[in-house]
This record gives structure tokens, C-alpha cells and sequence, in this order.
């Protein structure tokens, strides 16, 4: 279905700038819509649409510093990065994490790290396996 839909997630944020700046910076994807209460970002084959938390449920928790993650949940994103030492860099500037390097492991064509948003949703990395 070439014209039809791309696959995608939905995410929701209590401070919806700064988790769309996370995930279009380290994964490197294009902004299609913005404002204060979505933010749909793609790369090509996937759509990432963050919703913002409506303010009368936002205001009733709060996200520490540095987030709690989040692992108890049935779905882990990834995304695709040139280098997960660059992700592990860049994630860090943008209030979230990626794992240290002793965590990596390899599979297939590629080396994963996981790591979580500054909102403490896991989101694992993969940087593609040099021959």
C-alpha cells in the first residue's frame, strides 16, 4: 500500500516540546505537524505521533529528574542511529539516556542499547553491525 498510512506509535507526554525534540533529534526524524497538542513526526516507512497528556491528568503526577524509568509496559520502541555512542551523548543533552556501553549487545545485522526518553519511556537504539 504505497500511498496508504505508514506504521507507527503513539506516544503521550506531559511536556510535549521536549519529548518531541528528543525523538526528532536522536532519531533523526522530520517534524510533519506541531502544535500544543500534537507533534507527528516520520522517517521513512514510520510515524511517531505524540500526544499531549490532557492538563487535568498531567497535573496529577509529576516526572523526576532523571525520570523513573518506565519498563513495566507491554511495548518497547526502537529506532535506528548511526552510533550508539553518539546517541549515548546526544540522548543525555535532551533529558533522556541511553545505556552505558557494557549493556550493548549484538544481534543480526546490528548492536541494540536501550535507554529511555525525559519522560522515562524505554526506547532502545540500534546502530548497524560493521562487517
Amino acid at each position: 500500500m504505497a500511498d496508504g498510512p505508514l506504521p507507527g506509535a503513539v506516544v503521550f507526554a506531559k511536556d510535549l516540546p521536549r519529548v518531541a525534540r528528543f525523538y526528532e533529534e536522536l532519531a533523526a526524524m522530520t517534524v510533519l505537524l506541531s502544535d500544543s497538542h500534537v507533534v507527528v513526526l516520520e522517517s521513512p516507512g514510520f510515524q511517531l505521533v505524540l500526544h499531549a497528556i490532557p492538563v487535568e491528568i498531567s497535573n496529577t503526577f509529576e516526572i523526576e529528574t532523571p525520570p523513573q524509568r518506565r519498563s513495566d509496559v507491554p511495548v518497547k520502541l526502537f529506532f535506528p542511529v548511526a552510533s550508539l555512542a553518539r546517541a549515548r551523548a546526544l540522548a543525555a543533552t535532551l533529558g533522556g539516556a541511553v545505556d552505558p556501553v557494557q549493556d550493548e549487545w549484538d544481534a543480526r545485522v546490528f548492536r541494540a542499547c536501550d535507554g529511555h526518553d525525559p519522560e522515562g519511556n524505554v526506547v532502545q537504539f540500534r546502530e548497524p553491525l560493521r562487517p
